[in-house]
């Protein structure tokens, strides 16, 4: 009797704990990550990236506009000056996500070995910091 009680307890645990990695995996987006990861490249066209002019409601149904790609992240992180006008809704082109975007599509365009390599020792820290991130996430859970 002591067996069959100590199994059925270790199923019930074995499938609350598989319950609960099942709610993790699964998303939900907030207004703040649909913002942020709203900037669209795409390599057909490769010398400019777009970003929404208004507040984006979903991903089907926002207005973008082309930008050239130099002015992704083009203050790299830092504090913006006071006169600066915004080219996308919210400064979403010069966030963090904005300037690891602009290190993935460089390093795309150019990588390490091609005849022009792109040199993105100022853009590297954005996926430093990003690496950071995941690690201290891994060691909550």
């Amino acid at each position: 009797m002591g067996k069959v009680v100590v199994l059925v307890l270790s199923i019930v645990i074995c499938l609350a704990t598989q319950q609960a990695m099942a709610k993790e995996k699964h998303i939900k987006y907030t207004e703040k990550d649909l913002l942020r990861k709203s900037i669209v490249y795409d390599k057909n066209t490769p010398d400019v990236f777009y970003c929404p002019v208004n507040k984006p409601t979903g991903m089907d149904k926002m207005i973008v506009r082309s930008r050239p790609l130099h002015k992704l992240c083009e203050h790299e992180g830092k504090p913006l000056p006071a006169h600066y006008k915004s080219d996308c809704y919210n400064d979403v082109d010069e966030s963090n996500y904005a300037c690891k975007e602009k290190y993935r599509i460089m390093m795309r365009l150019n990588p390490p070995g091609s005849d022009a390599p792109f040199n993105g020792q100022r853009l590297s820290r954005f996926m430093d910091m990003d690496d950071d991130m995941k690690r201290v996430k891994s060691k909550k859970h």
